[in-house]
């Protein structure tokens, strides 16, 4: 079945390109800030690449790409966002969650930016309309975490009589919102529910090995960007607990997590590339709606089903948009 990725672009410690001061001069610099890092989202960089390009414009070529990446460390955000207007790059693009969308707003309101983000802007304030945002923000959402109600009915459709816990990253702004959407729906169907909070490696570790003392739990992963950060870790714990847990993104799933249920995101990255080469030709962001998801993907892993002693009903299977064997 196809395949889709997604690109979490962003920036903490900037890398400019090693050009000469006459090419810097001559080319516009575009700033990325990220919550993550490079090495975790190398494989999402192409795609943006591809509709910057579409746009007209190259990397190196016609524009500069300065990078800021801020490994995870939420707090680094805004003073890299200020780091970038005092660069006086011509688009910012924030990446990795509305904490570098509402960086970049608070650092200026008069240098464009794009976001490719997984939160609702409009939620967070970020633009007051997805359709006609104005001001000098547009981009792509891929409203991960408004989809926190679906990943819950499937994995009940997966084990009907399953309590349920939610792990969530306090330091995301959308956690509490997620957590009342995701208590209010188990609330609906009877289910007990928790939530379990972590922000590092050995937290999540703890999580998972409380969880596990509760026969019969079955877990929400948070749409949060540290946790695709250390998505191979979360899906190797739960595994390792035998926790049935449902993911925001595929590559979870990849990484061989049970199931997954959100955005492509491949699509929704080239976009941002075209927003952005789009701006950088004159256009005004406020006039360009922001986008969402063209596409929602389910993906099951079999092989971790079974390791888990799971029979995956059929017509769960039949909805499936890949299947892991």
């Amino acid at each position: 079945m196809r395949r889709r990725d997604f690109i979490l672009l962003g920036s903490a410690a900037a890398v400019t390109p090693r050009l000469s001061r006459a090419q810097q001069k001559a080319m516009p610099a575009i700033g990325f800030l990220s919550s993550g890092s490079p090495e975790e989202l190398a494989a999402f960089s192409a795609p943006f690449r591809d509709g910057l390009k579409q746009a007209g414009y190259t990397e190196g070529t016609n524009v500069l790409i300065e990078f800021a990446w801020a490994r995870s460390k939420y707090e680094r955000l805004p003073a890299m966002a200020e780091d970038l207007v005092r660069r006086n790059v011509a688009v910012i693009v924030a990446a990795g969650g509305a904490v570098a969308a509402l960086a970049a707003k608070a650092a200026t309101s008069t240098i464009p930016i794009v976001i490719s983000i997984g939160d609702d802007p409009v939620k967070f304030g970020i633009v007051t309309n997805l359709s006609r945002p104005g001001g000098n923000i547009t981009g792509v959402t891929l409203f991960m975490g408004e989809l926190v109600e679906k990943r819950l009915e499937l994995l009940v459709e997966l084990m009907p009589s399953a309590d349920l816990a939610l792990l969530s990253n306090p330091q995301n702004p959308n956690a509490e919102s997620e957590a009342a959407q995701t208590e209010a729906a188990a609330r609906r169907i009877g289910r007990t529910f928790r939530v379990f909070k972590a922000t590092n490696e050995a937290e999540i570790e703890a999580v998972f090995a409380e969880i596990a003392r509760q026969p019969g739990t079955a877990v929400i992963v948070g749409a949060d960007p540290y946790f695709f950060a250390q998505r191979a870790q979360i899906a190797g714990s739960a595994t390792r607990h035998t926790l049935p847990a449902v993911y925001f993104h595929r590559s979870f799933a990849a990484a061989d997590g049970l199931m997954s249920y959100g955005a492509t995101i491949t699509a929704e990255s080239y976009m941002a590339g075209v927003y952005t080469g789009r701006i950088l030709g004159g256009e005004k962001p406020g006039d360009l709606p922001v986008l969402q998801p063209t596409k929602l993907e389910l993906v099951i892993n079999l092989k971790t089903a079974k390791a888990l002693g799971l029979t995956v009903p059929r017509t769960l299977l039949a909805r499936a948009d890949e299947i892991i064997e």
